[in-house]
């Protein structure tokens, strides 16, 4: 198991595992309550391999309080100041990259060469692209004519709220943090009280290089922290990655606050299969949209996937055999290309689905359809890729967002009805169309209500695009300079006479 970093000045000493605290205002310091929370690793039921300080309301407001502190004079710096402090940070973060997979790996079940190493990369492109961007915070000057001068200023917002997924901690601390910081405002980050150790570690990496109080990080339960931080009337932007049913949340209470919030929310994305589609690419790409290497664990999981009648049963097979062929295993062994789920709940969630899907006469298992019963994947949260043929759109597995490694097939032979069906769901955050008629492809992608679409391939999300989703899939894009200065800058406009 991959060895933990303790800060030496945490505070708290170190039992049989290591013990992490929280970065308040630049220092290391223990719950104001003194309680810790073991964190689990999903390969190995049991093993504990950290122990993370829990945060409550008291640890919250000095986090708050020392982000709106450093505000004023982080804000204040000219543009170049945050540039250089983002660019050290990503070139801090690349030299740690492996020590950052390795936690991840062990942390969330993500595995180390399909997963966690990507993301690292992923999180150093993201700090490199703001501090690149960094001076694109400006306004504009009008032409008001000789006796006027008309301009905006585009400002910081203040303190920013981060609350973080367990699914890809790394990646989505990256499309936030780097961010906010490079617009001039300060962040109090929460990590997820399942996956909390690489976001400690990238917050000890980040405090060498900013001043006091601009990064606070820490870990709690959601009910606890995650409350008092969406609360918080310090708190002057909420950006928030989780479950549709948490956001809503978020979204009341910022909304009772009157302060903006971003919300990346699920998704039940569709991918669509047209008869011209089949080709040596189509596999893969469609292997990567189902983020199976992820354990299906991905907000943008093309997890309904709607197969022409015409190829329907060539694809079928060719993709079950492909994914039948993926190794899961421990996070951390090269081999795996599949981890383990996050926790128990979430195991026992996807049992559930499982369960339903083979007790429904409608539909056939092409694939898995059961967790493993025997052998060394049962110590730990593993679940097996499982492929659901013979669906229709209006089925409950087709409905509602698993989270695991579950792909449901459905066919179609008109385009009209495959859009139909696509769009006949409240969530709309992702969708995958696969075909050579660029005409046709295009044509359905465009008519499809889904905020982040890709034809003809199924990787991850790209720095610089936009991203962010419709309908219940949340409010608000990330991950490019139009989301950065949409979600963390707010406009002034001055207006001054000149003397004549």
């Amino acid at each position: 198991m991959t060895a933990l970093h303790t800060p030496a000045h945490a505070g708290i000493p170190a039992g049989d595992v290591p013990t992490w605290t929280m970065l308040v205002d630049g220092a290391w310091t223990p719950a104001a309550s003194g309680a810790l929370d073991d964190v689990v690793t999903p390969a190995h039921r049991g093993r504990v391999i950290a122990r993370v300080a829990r945060a409550g309301r008291e640890d919250v407001d000095r986090a708050v309080r020392a982000a709106r502190a450093a505000f004023g004079p982080w804000s204040g710096e000219h543009f170049t100041v945050r540039q250089r402090a983002l660019a050290r940070i990503a070139d801090a973060v690349e030299a740690r990259s492996e020590e950052l997979a390795r936690l991840t790996a062990a942390d969330t079940g993500n595995a180390l060469r399909t997963q966690a190493r990507p993301e690292v990369a992923t999180l150093v492109d993201l700090f490199r692209y703001f501090a690149g961007v960094a001076g694109e915070v400006k306004g504009t000057t009008l032409p008001a004519g000789d006796g006027q001068l008309q301009y905006t200023r585009l400002e910081p917002l203040g303190v920013v709220g981060a609350i973080l997924p367990w699914n890809s901690p790394l990646m989505i601390a990256g499309f936030k943090v780097p961010a906010a910081l490079a617009a001039g405002n300060t962040v109090v980050l929460k990590a997820a009280e399942d996956a909390p150790l690489s976001v400690l570690l990238l917050a000890e990496i980040c405090a060498g290089f900013l001043p006091p109080g601009v990064l606070n990080a820490f870990s709690g339960l959601g009910r606890e922290a995650g409350a008092a931080l969406v609360e918080h009337p310090g708190v002057d932007k909420l950006s928030f990655t989780g479950s549709t049913e948490v956001g809503r949340g978020v979204a009341r209470h910022a909304g009772e606050r009157l302060v903006p919030a971003s919300l990346e929310l699920g998704g039940k994305n569709p991918s669509i299969v047209f008869p011209d589609a089949v080709g040596d690419d189509l596999v893969p790409g469609l292997l990567a949209s189902s983020r199976f290497a992820r354990q299906g664990q991905s907000c943008t999981a093309g997890s309904r996937l709607f197969l022409h009648e015409d190829v329907h049963d060539e694809v079928l097979d060719r993709l079950v055999t492909a994914m039948g062929a993926l190794t899961v295993g421990d996070p951390l062994d090269e081999a795996s290309d599949i981890g383990a789920v996050i926790n128990a709940k979430q195991f026992g969630a996807i049992d559930d689905y499982l369960r339903a899907g083979r007790e429904d006469p409608a539909m056939s298992t092409a694939l898995g359809g059961t967790a493993p019963v025997d052998g060394p994947l049962t110590e730990g949260y593993y679940h097996l890729p499982t492929v659901f043929s013979g669906a229709r759109n209006e089925f409950r597995l087709a409905r509602e967002e698993i989270f695991g490694p579950v792909l449901v097939v459905i066919p179609w032979r008109e385009v009209d009805d495959v859009v139909r069906m696509a769009n006949d769901s409240h969530y709309g955050l992702a969708a995958y169309v696969w075909g050579r008629d660029l005409d046709r492809t295009l044509t359905t992608a465009h008519r499809l209500q889904a905020g982040w679409i890709q034809v003809n391939q199924g990787g991850g999300q790209v720095v610089g695009q936009s991203y962010g989703g419709y309908k219940d899939s949340g409010m608000g894009r990330e991950v490019s300079l139009e989301g950065m200065l949409a979600g963390f800058t707010q406009t002034k406009q001055v207006n001054v006479r000149l003397r004549g």
